[in-house]
C-alpha cells in the first residue's frame, strides 16, 4: 500500500510503520487513513503534507491477526528518514516474537532521536526491546494484567486513550490510534487538518490523552459469565443506571438469582459493584480532567451535585472538591 506519488515538496510529517507479526489491522487501518486524509485536500489521497511507508519487518508481506495481509513498500534501513515510527502490535498469544533486526531497527532509531509510537500491543514489542524504562504506558486495561506481569517495575495507566512521554507515545488500542493520529497530525502539520480527518471518518474533534477508556468491566475478578454479562451492563449504564430487576430481564434470571451469584462469585451484590465502579469513575475523572462537580456526578449517575457529595464524603471522607485538590497537592 504505498502512497500516490507526491510532489517534490518535502513533507511535514513522515512515518514509518512497523507492523508486529498477527498486527491488528484496525490500528494499522485507522492510524494510516487519518494520514492520508490529513496529507491532501478533500480525500485525494496525495501523500504531499505527510508521507508514510510500510517497513519491510518480515522479508515479504505481514499477516495481521484477521487473516488480511499487507505488503511493505520500503526496506528496514535508514530509520533516520522518519518522523515518527509506529509499532503496530499483534496478538500476545506465542509470546508475540519479533525478528531480532527489528529489534535492532528500534534502537537504533530510538538512539537517533526518532519519536517511537506503540499501538495497540505495539507497547509491548517497545519494552521488550527495553525502550520503555523509565517512560510511561499507556495500554489497554484488557492486556494490563499481562503487561505488570511481563514489566512488573513499569510505569502504566490503563483508564486513558493515549499517553505521550516526551518520545514515546503510546495507546490502548481501537478507536484511540485516530486521536492519536490526530495529536500528531495538529502538532506537525496544523489543527485543521487534524480535524478535517477526523471529521470524514465521522468522528468528533480531536480527543485529549486524559480521555477515559471503558471501564474494565472485571476490575473485581469474576468467572460466572452472567456475572460477567451483568457488570458489562452496569458500565454501560453508570450514566443512568437502571433498576437492578431490569439488568436481570436480558439475563433470563431473576433479581434473587443475579445477587446470589455476584456474592458467590465476586463476595458483592450487583448494587455494591456499582457503587464501587461509580466511586473509581468518580475518583479519577476528579483528580484526571478539569469537569466541574456537577459534570462529574451526571457522568457518575447522579441527579444533583448533592447526593454526589454526600456518596463521595462517605466513601472516602473527602468532599469531592478535597478529593481533586489532594491530588493537585501531591
Amino acid at each position: 500500500m504505498r502512497p500516490p506519488c507526491p510532489d517534490a515538496t518535502p513533507p511535514r510529517l513522515r512515518v514509518g510503520f512497523v507492523l508486529a507479526p498477527r498486527f491488528t489491522l484496525t490500528a494499522f487501518a485507522g492510524f494510516v487513513d487519518a494520514l492520508r486524509l490529513a496529507a491532501d485536500e478533500g480525500d485525494r489521497s496525495r501523500a504531499l503534507l505527510a508521507r508514510w511507508d510500510i517497513l519491510d519487518t518480515a522479508q515479504g508481506p505481514v499477516v495481521s491477526s484477521c487473516g488480511a495481509s499487507v505488503a511493505p513498500t520500503a526496506p528496514l534501513e535508514s530509520p533516520g528518514r522518519y518522523d515518527y515510527l509506529v509499532v503496530v502490535g499483534g496478538l500476545l498469544h506465542g509470546g508475540q516474537r519479533v525478528p531480532a533486526r527489528l529489534t535492532a531497527f528500534l534502537r537504533e532509531a530510538a538512539a537517533a532521536g526518532v519519536q517511537l509510537v506503540g499501538l495497540c500491543t505495539g507497547s509491548f514489542v517497545l519494552a521488550r526491546a527495553g525502550l520503555m524504562d523509565g517512560y510511561v504506558a499507556c495500554v489497554s486495561w484488557f492486556h494490563q494484567e499481562e503487561f505488570r506481569a511481563e514489566f512488573p517495575g513499569a510505569s502504566l495507566i490503563t483508564n486513558q486513550m493515549f499517553v505521550v512521554d516526551r518520545d514515546r507515545l503510546t495507546c490502548a488500542g481501537g478507536t484511540s490510534v485516530v486521536h492519536l493520529a490526530a495529536h500528531i497530525i495538529e502538532r506537525r502539520i496544523n489543527r485543521a487538518s487534524a480535524v478535517k480527518a477526523l471529521r470524514i471518518m465521522i468522528e468528533e474533534q480531536p480527543l485529549p490523552s486524559r480521555t477515559l477508556q471503558p471501564e474494565q468491566v472485571v476490575s473485581v475478578g469474576s468467572r460466572d459469565t452472567v456475572v460477567r454479562k451483568a457488570m458489562l451492563l452496569i458500565e454501560q449504564q453508570l450514566h443512568a443506571p437502571a433498576p437492578i430487576e431490569q439488568l436481570c430481564e436480558p439475563l433470563g434470571i431473576s433479581r434473587r438469582q443475579l445477587e446470589r451469584r455476584f456474592q458467590q462469585d465476586v463476595g458483592l451484590s450487583p448494587a455494591e459493584y456499582r457503587s464501587k465502579l461509580r466511586l473509581e469513575r468518580a475518583r479519577w475523572l476528579l483528580q484526571n480532567t478539569d469537569l466541574d462537580v456537577t459534570e462529574v456526578s451526571f457522568e457518575c449517575g447522579f441527579q444533583d451535585g448533592a447526593s454526589f457529595s454526600r456518596f463521595v464524603r462517605k466513601s472516602l471522607q473527602l468532599s469531592p472538591r478535597q478529593l481533586r485538590q489532594a491530588r493537585a497537592m501531591n
